[in-house]
């Protein structure tokens, strides 16, 4: 080899080695602009997230305020007829004042939990929905194109406002979050069991499994039925389960006495059982600190 060929091939390869290093250079500082890219968009989707809870327990704030205004309003009125009959008949006013005493430790609760709601976290008062209008939030999604199969056992019990708020939220937004997920033609079952002290509340329903046939995939494209339905359940588990709709439930409930517990039914849908094992005794005071 020539001095002359010696020489290019050095340049040759001095010039693969200095692309060499700018090629890795270039390589690590797109790999930690990936990196930056990724970290912000984890943070974006924790800062999100962190504003619909906040958002959600607002909710909930408002709402139980709702009830304590309320509450404070029946405790006024009693007030005030027992004293016009406090002239008349005292001893009708006696009973009154026990009358007011139950109601006011009801309104100290609702207070209370109102306290612990904010502690943890300009409305216009309107009515609260309650059971009562469970039946035309069913008719409702019905109409939407959601299936809903309606059960209930046991004994049913007087609940107060507060508590009967909370199981039509849970009923609402479970129902909402299958129609969102299966959409039209996806079916739900709700199930209330009353026991002697305490309510059992489920939801199933199939969205993945509505949401697949709406797709066009069928039981003939086994592999594509799987992976779509292992792609939504990973969706459901990302958006409802550990999002902020599943741990606004879980706070309302834990209010009552509440234990709500949420899974995935792989290539079916979603179930939710929420169990109040003494909300009979938590339409009043108990569980809730009056000092």
């Amino acid at each position: 080899m020539t001095p002359l060929s010696t020489v290019f091939a050095a340049a040759a390869l001095a010039a693969a080695l200095v692309f060499l290093v700018l090629w890795l250079l270039e390589r690590g500082r797109r790999r930690r602009a990936q990196n930056a890219r990724e970290e912000r968009e984890w943070d974006r989707i924790d800062r999100e997230l962190e504003l619909a809870e906040q958002a959600g327990r607002f909710r909930i704030i408002g709402e139980l305020g709702d009830v304590a205004v309320a509450a404070v309003s029946r405790v006024v009125s009693q007030a005030e007829g027992m004293r016009y009959a406090a002239g008349a008949d005292p001893e009708a006013a006696s009973r009154s004042a026990a009358g007011i005493e139950t109601s006011a430790r009801d309104a100290l609760a609702d207070l209370r939990r109102l306290q612990n709601a904010v502690a943890e976290g300009g409305r216009q008062s309107l009515p609260a929905p309650g059971l009562h209008a469970a039946r035309d939030l069913f008719r409702v999604l019905r109409e939407a194109g959601l299936e809903v199969t309606f059960t209930e056992t046991g004994e049913p019990f007087e609940l107060r406002q507060g508590a009967e708020l909370v199981v039509f939220r849970i009923l609402q937004t479970s129902l909402g979050n299958a129609l969102d997920h299966g959409g039209p033609g996806a079916t739900a079952v709700v199930a209330m069991t009353w026991t002697a002290d305490g309510l059992h509340v489920t939801v199933d329903d199939d969205g993945i499994r509505a949401a697949a046939r709406r797709r066009g995939l069928d039981r003939a494209g086994v592999d594509q039925a799987t992976a779509y339905s292992a792609d939504d359940d990973l969706r459901a588990v990302t958006e409802f389960v550990e999002g902020a709709d599943l741990n606004e439930l879980r706070e309302r409930a834990a209010l009552f006495g509440g234990v709500l517990e949420a899974r995935t039914v792989p290539g079916v849908g979603f179930s939710l059982s929420v169990v109040f094992p003494a909300l009979r005794h938590h339409n009043g005071v108990h569980g809730v600190p009056l000092r």
